[in-house]
């Protein structure tokens, strides 16, 4: 099953890009371009549900529409980029599957 989850990408100051979904506290990643950023989330995202769900934790839902920036945000990021990315979510099936075993 596949889900879309808002992310936010901050292109971080002479540096490299950081990500993070706002309805999946803890779950975030870096990368050296755009591109490779929205991979890697991607990857971050299954790695960090697909974990959920075999220790039988409630899996988080996209919830988020939008983000509000303030003006610290800024303070060491060039810009943001927010999008939603298709993210493959465990099925109910594979979550009894793993409570199981």
């Amino acid at each position: 099953m596949t889900k879309n989850f808002l992310v936010v990408f901050g292109k971080c100051t002479g540096s490299n890009f950081s990500g993070h979904a706002p309805d999946v506290p803890g779950c975030v990643s870096a990368g050296d371009t755009l591109e490779e950023m929205r991979s890697m989330m991607r990857e971050a995202l299954e790695f960090h549900l697909q974990g959920l769900a075999e220790e039988g934790e409630a899996l988080p839902e996209p919830k988020t529409q939008n983000v509000e920036f303030k003006p610290e945000d800024f303070e060491d990021v060039e810009y943001f980029v927010v999008q939603k990315l298709a993210v493959d979510v465990p099925a109910a099936e594979q979550l009894s599957s793993h409570q199981a075993a």
